[in-house]
């Protein structure tokens, strides 16, 4: 059948790169966290299905202050009243604190200014952001202005503002300025630097007074690298450059918007807005949480507390009736689990070394990030399915249950796991996995079992230490009765058991600990013997006695091998 859209890619217009030779942003690296601001707020509510109410919205701010947010953009107050009410609510019962400055936006037209004024009156410290929209497509779309059009409506609504903030900054709150040359990434470069320039000296901003000039991607229009090239270039042609703070507020249109703001602050971005989790309009904002985890990651402090990431999920996925994907970087479900074998393997190693090596860095392959730093320490790191290794059942049995099987062992104890989970068509539990364990190993109890046991010691005129073992055996149901003697409690029960035809089994090898601490600690032993036919089988035994646990392992791994004929 033919494709009869096959060249509809035609009738898009590519982004035309900025020619700028001698950029400096690629050899540069990260060294600090920008100064961030939350818009969860306004750009992030208005994106909701049903947008949050009162409360939501002062369970929202107060999670956004825990976190360390010091700008948090309320909303839109001249747009509504249920923004106005927020704003008033959050002034008048005291919630802010008092190194949190809180943003408001507001189109650069008369009667939505002087409202949104009225809105912050009594705020300590306040931030006006006012835009309007300069990209090449709206001019000739939506207001159909020429740009000189453009650069009146931003003049004169910068004009009003820096009135109205004199008589704010009287009745003392401190205002600052916020301008956006809305959808920036649409705009020829030259013109938004025009019109920024402009804006600046409208508002009179100062080294001392710096106007913050928000570089929007509003709609995702490019790779990350000419986002990148358009602050720089923004950057460095601006007059009086160091009377500004640079913002970026990346969109996620091309899925990229993490890579472009990390690129932008390269290119000289001082400042970043965006959400919790990217929530925003249409495929969302930057998420602020990833870049910041990203730093923290390269060994830079994000300035923001993530320390309880379940808890910043759970409060968002409640206001917001969003839901974190699975997958979402450092917050989703299964961020940390690895199901593949191989990653499995790696990963136990890498704690393993971890322990071993006593090293204060953070080495464990596929994990970029230490779980316990996100407060995810008791989350599971390795979950089993068909597609898990031989490590990963023996990880979840030391990692839940303290049971660290010989290396040995994991490939044969992975192999049932794997039957199972193939059997079952799904994950196993850790519950399951370790009943698995049981019913192969610990409770491995026919034919042969131990019903009852003596053990003694005599010394000889040699000083050599003789072991006897009294006790029953219970043979297919029968019990009898066995005696053996040896250079210890193990050698005495081979001994005894080979008067009732056990012959011929060698011992291999011995590994044993404590099952947890305490006087009533019990113990389990791992045995690897070598049948009459030659192979090699484990068994386990546990007991609160260890040479009790060391004779259930023998039995059990008698009887594993008896079964398996």
């Amino acid at each position: 059948m033919t494709n009869q859209t096959a060249n509809n890619y035609e009738k898009y217009v590519p982004i035309q790169p900025i020619a700028i030779t001698d950029r400096k942003w690629p050899t540069k690296t990260l060294t600090k966290a920008p100064l961030w601001c939350s818009v969860d707020l306004r750009d992030g509510n208005q994106a909701l299905v049903i947008p949050m109410n009162l409360q939501e919205k002062l369970d929202m701010f107060k999670l956004l202050v825990d976190i360390g947010f010091k700008e948090i953009e309320i909303g839109f107050p001249s747009a509504s009243d249920t923004e106005y009410k927020i704003l008033r609510t959050l002034i008048e019962q005291n919630h802010i604190p008092d190194d949190v400055t809180v943003q408001v936006l507001v189109q650069a037209r008369k009667h939505l200014i002087e409202k949104t004024f009225e809105s912050v009156k009594g705020a300590k410290n306040a931030i006006i952001h006012f835009y309007n929209s300069t990209s090449t497509l709206q001019r000739k779309v939506v207001f159909k202005k020429d740009m000189q059009g453009i650069i009146d409506i931003a003049v004169e609504g910068a004009k009003l503002i820096r009135t109205l903030a004199d008589q704010a900054i009287k009745d003392g709150t401190n205002i600052r300025f916020e301008y956006s040359p809305e959808s920036f990434t649409g705009t020829e470069i030259d013109f938004a630097i025009e019109i920024c320039a402009k804006v600046m000296a409208e508002i009179g901003a100062t080294p001392d007074n710096k106007i913050i000039l928000n570089l929007p991607a509003t709609v995702e229009m490019s790779s990350p690298n000419i986002y990148a090239d358009q602050i720089e270039y923004f950057c460095k042609n601006l007059p009086n450059r160091h009377c500004a703070i640079i913002s970026i507020h990346p969109h996620n249109d091309r899925g990229t918007a993490v890579a472009a703001a990390e690129l932008a602050m390269l290119a000289g971005a001082e400042r970043v807005e965006g959400t919790l989790f990217g929530n925003g309009e249409r495929t969302g904002n930057v998420d602020l949480l990833t870049i910041a985890l990203n730093m923290f990651t390269q060994a830079i402090d994000p300035k923001l507390n993530l320390h309880d990431m379940n808890r910043i999920k759970g409060i968002y996925e409640h206001c917001t009736k969003m839901v974190v994907h699975e997958r979402h970087p450092y917050a989703g479900e299964l961020v940390f689990t690895a199901f593949s074998g191989s990653h499995q393997d790696a990963i136990s190693k890498g704690f393993d070394y971890m322990k071993d090596s006593k090293s204060t860095l953070w080495e464990v392959p596929y994990l970029p990030i230490d779980p316990s730093d996100l407060g995810r320490e008791y989350e599971p790191i390795i979950r089993i399915n068909s597609q898990s290794g031989k490590g990963g059942a023996a990880f979840v049995l030391q990692t839940y249950f303290g049971y660290q099987l010989p290396k040995g062992m994991h490939p044969e104890f992975g192999n049932f796991v794997k039957t199972v989970s193939d059997q079952k068509g799904d994950e196993l539990s850790k519950e399951e996995i370790f009943d698995i364990f049981e019913q192969q190993y610990v409770y491995a109890n026919a034919p042969y079992a131990l019903k009852k046991h003596k053990i003694f010691e005599e010394t000889a005129d040699s000083d050599e230490n003789i072991v006897h073992f009294e006790g029953v055996v219970s043979v297919d149901g029968v019990d009898q009765n066995v005696h053996g003697t040896g250079n210890g409690p193990i050698d005495a029960f081979f001994h005894a058991i080979s008067g009732i035809g056990v012959k011929d089994y060698s011992f291999v090898s011995y590994d044993e600990h404590a099952l947890s601490s305490g006087s009533d600690s019990k113990a389990i032993a791992y045995i690897k013997l070598q049948t009459p036919q030659g192979g090699n089988v484990f068994g386990v035994g546990v007991s609160a006695n260890i040479n009790i646990a060391s004779i259930r392992g023998i039995l059990s791994a008698i009887n594993r091998s008896l079964k398996n004929e």
